[in-house]
């Protein structure tokens, strides 16, 4: 399965009232994994951006001033979601801002967004996992352990790779793993696996008193965040 993780950035709140994309990011999951086959485009929205805007995202007219428009930019990203999974945090916001700037292409043969790809809003999920609890992306990586310190200013890119990082943390992690098959013997889902008749017999590292002491230290870090007291 294809999925893609994607985020905008805009000069405002209200695609009705003259708000427009600034800045658009994604990456891709193929079967759980990242690909690296990313797509990240800035646009020139074609009005001024607020003050109030650039201090969220911090990207002002100057930067996108030579940016192209989106009806410049809009064929190569749909040829890249095409048939996709679309993952988003809050996808209303986005998705609207999407088909209000495909709305307002002279020929637009594209349609709405939704008529190409699955939506899926990760927020949605977040919040029935975690019934009455912050669950925006600074919220989840908290709960869920993910480094998101380079996260200064709010970037489509940058927020596409850290909902990747939650959504595979909220949905049970990369599953995909890829074993050597290079031996004759498979296990029940078809991928190769080397019988203990063939596997030269594997070299146990103990931990020294040191690994011991920072593991004990990074428990009680955890058990202090969790308020639960753990005992690995």
């Amino acid at each position: 399965m294809r999925q893609i993780l994607m985020d905008t950035e805009t000069t405002g709140f209200d695609p009705q009232t003259g708000d427009r994309i600034i800045e658009i990011g994604a990456v891709e999951l193929v079967k759980r994994r990242l690909t690296g086959n990313n797509y990240h485009q800035y646009i020139n929205p074609e009005r001024s951006i607020p003050a109030e805007a650039i201090q969220v995202h911090g990207i002002t007219d100057d930067r996108v001033a030579n940016e192209p428009k989106f009806a410049e930019v809009i064929d190569a990203f749909m040829q890249y979601v095409e048939g996709a999974e679309l993952i988003i945090h809050n996808a209303p916001f986005d998705v609207g801002f999407i088909n209000h700037e495909l709305s307002m292409l002279p020929n637009n043969c594209w349609g709405k967004i939704e008529d190409h790809c699955t939506i899926t809003d990760s927020l949605k999920l977040a919040s029935k996992m975690y019934p009455g609890q912050r669950n925006n992306l600074d919220a989840l990586c908290r709960r869920l352990y993910i480094d998101n310190s380079s996260r200064t200013f709010h970037g489509a890119l940058l927020d596409s790779e850290i909902l990747a990082d939650v959504y595979l943390a909220m949905t049970g992690g990369q599953t995909d793993l890829i074993l050597d098959n290079d031996y004759g013997n498979s296990n029940a889902d078809g991928m190769q696996l080397a019988s203990s008749a063939n596997r030269s017999p594997l070299k146990v590292i103990r931990a020294d008193e040191d690994e011991l002491n920072r593991h004990q230290k990074k428990l009680a870090e955890i058990s202090k965040k969790s308020g639960q007291e753990l005992n690995w």
